[in-house]
């Protein structure tokens, strides 16, 4: 555990060995908890016979009376997948977009937990009150819809947790990132800011999702035979680009695999993915 210490407040990652973990954050004041995501990594090669690994959350179950409420910010599994093995022994209110949400139902009603579990949606203009935390939410991109980050007030200051994120000035959905309610929570002054964005260390900037759309599109044109597309099941948008791909070209989709079929059906049940019939 690494802590940043304000006087009362405590932050730290949740985790066993090495980087695992790091996708649970838990923020303390005296005695109250707020977590921020819940996932999960897949196994390394070297961990024969492991199918996924969990954070340690034995700090968790020993002050589950604290916990006040969990966070996420985006459904992926590394934001979401151990949050059904959190709430088997720390049943507390989980907060979340609406996609977000649906992929979370998904998951508790697989491991019995569905009619247990408090859930409650939010936005990106909610107001939570989690003991002596406030927290808000701002807009962010990222490759699967409804992402959020997250603005904790705090009795020592404001906590900023980002979530997953990038900038795209063209995004799929048209949703923005909201810059100016960024600017405005920085105006006010951050204590401690918690950012993840792959490839940040790298020069240059990472290219808009419309872009691989425009590539996609040109595949449709010149193949004359089947298409394969290989895609991580949660990126929807490049399954909606895929699916408006097939309907100028007169093509049919076929959805393979378990993931990718759960994800597309709550996506299309939620309004997130446009499937016209056929």
């Amino acid at each position: 555990m690494s802590k940043l210490n304000q006087k009362a407040l405590s932050i730290f990652a949740l985790g066993g060995v090495g980087e695992i973990g790091k996708n649970m954050y838990v923020i303390q004041y005296l005695d109250d908890i707020v977590v921020i995501d819940a996932g999960l990594k897949f196994p390394e090669e070297e961990m024969l016979g492991i199918d996924i690994v969990i954070p340690d959350i034995t700090y968790l179950q020993e002050n589950k009376d604290k916990v006040r409420g969990i966070l996420i910010t985006h459904g992926h599994e590394d934001h979401i997948g151990g949050l059904s093995y959190l709430l088997r022994h720390v049943n507390v209110p989980v907060y979340a977009t609406k996609l977000t949400l649906g992929l979370i139902e998904g998951k508790l009603k697989e491991a019995g937990l569905l009619g247990e579990a408090k859930l409650n949606l939010i936005n990106n203009k909610s107001e939570v009150k989690l003991g002596c935390f406030t927290a808000s939410f701002f807009k962010t991109n990222h490759s699967i819809p409804d992402t959020v980050g997250v603005c904790l007030d705090t009795p020592e200051g404001y906590v900023v947790h980002t979530g997953d994120f990038k900038f795209d000035q063209t995004p799929v959905n048209n949703q923005m990132a909201d810059l100016a309610k960024m600017a405005e929570i920085g105006e006010r002054g951050v204590l401690a800011l918690l950012s993840d964005s792959t490839n940040a260390e790298r020069p240059g900037y990472t290219g808009s999702e419309r872009e691989v759309g425009e590539a996609i599109g040109e595949h449709f044109h010149k193949c004359k035979g089947r298409i394969i597309v290989a895609t991580f099941a949660s990126n929807i948008h490049r399954i909606q680009q895929v699916v408006d791909a097939a309907v100028i070209y007169d093509r049919r989709v076929a959805v393979i695999g378990r993931s990718m079929v759960n994800v597309v059906n709550i996506a299309m049940e939620l309004g997130y993915l446009n499937v016209p019939e056929g």
